[in-house]
């Protein structure tokens, strides 16, 4: 890794662009370290750092150089326009899984009540209850964790969720709702895909089943018809080539309307399906 050397009496402006780094994370880095906004990094940009600034810095560039994802290091993520804590406890809230919430959405009817399954920080459910905060929402997740930056998440975002620490279905009795949806591990053991880039610092427990990348799918699909009401939909997030194989799933199961949904990439992200 190449060394970073920030020379003495730097000014705001002459550390915008840094060459190991591209624009964006230079940007964001450095507003984090000096505690500025995007405006502040403009109107300050002749202030000279302090020491322990330059060191505050210098240790978030070095930890962006190791590849540790921007969102672990400042601690937050935007997600469906709402601001969401993050840790290496849970996955990085990603834009894809936004074409799930829209989804659920326009499914999810009056008052009615929706569970996330595998919540991790949360995003899914506290995006869907701030949007509709008529819905009751209930979400679940093995780790407690994920379950804590969710909590937090749900306060710091005003939102009324019922948190429950399950095994998928385990905790859940004869509960009912009219819509439930999740973001399972869907990545196959010893895919390529989990030493590269972000995914390397994510839970693996939260990003491959350990087996096919099916398995989780399969639990969902298997048990979620105890727990869906009468033509309540269950919709889920998936692997970009895993559609056809999801909707075989709802298919084999009995449920009606199995379909999949394209991300803005046009990859088929989401299938579904109702209970008939």
């Amino acid at each position: 890794m190449p060394e970073i050397v920030i020379p003495a009496g730097s000014t705001v402006g002459a550390l915008q662009i840094r060459p190991q780094l591209d624009a964006l994370d230079n940007r964001i880095l450095l507003c984090h370290a000096l505690g500025l906004s995007r405006v502040g990094l403009i109107t300050q940009s002749e202030r000279v750092l302090t020491g322990e600034e330059t060191q505050r810095l210098t240790a978030l560039l070095e930890r962006r150089l190791r590849g540790e994802p921007i969102a672990y290091i400042v601690g937050q993520r935007e997600f469906f326009g709402l601001p969401f804590e993050v840790s290496d406890a849970v996955l990085i809230p990603r834009p894809d899984t936004e074409l799930l919430v829209e989804l659920a959405l326009d499914r999810l009817p009056a008052q009615g009540r929706l569970l996330d399954m595998g919540t991790g920080s949360g995003a899914i459910a506290v995006a869907l209850a701030h949007s509709r905060p008529d819905a009751v929402v209930t979400a679940l997740d093995l780790s407690s964790a994920a379950l804590a930056v969710a909590r937090r998440n749900a306060s710091a975002n005003g939102v009324n969720i019922t948190f429950m620490a399950s095994d998928w279905f385990e905790a859940l009795g004869t509960e009912r709702y009219e819509l439930i949806v999740s973001n399972p591990p869907y990545i196959a053991s010893g895919d390529q895909h989990l030493a590269q880039g972000d995914l390397r610092f994510e839970p693996v427990g939260a990003l491959t089943d350990h087996a096919d990348g099916l398995s989780a799918l399969r639990t969902i699909v298997s048990g979620a018809a105890r727990h869906l009401s009468a033509g309540g939909w269950l919709l889920m997030e998936h692997g970009y080539d895993q559609a056809p194989s999801v909707r075989q799933l709802l298919s084999d199961a009995g449920y009606a309307d199995a379909q999949s949904w394209r991300d803005l990439a046009g990859i088929e992200r989401v299938s579904g399906a109702r209970l008939s």
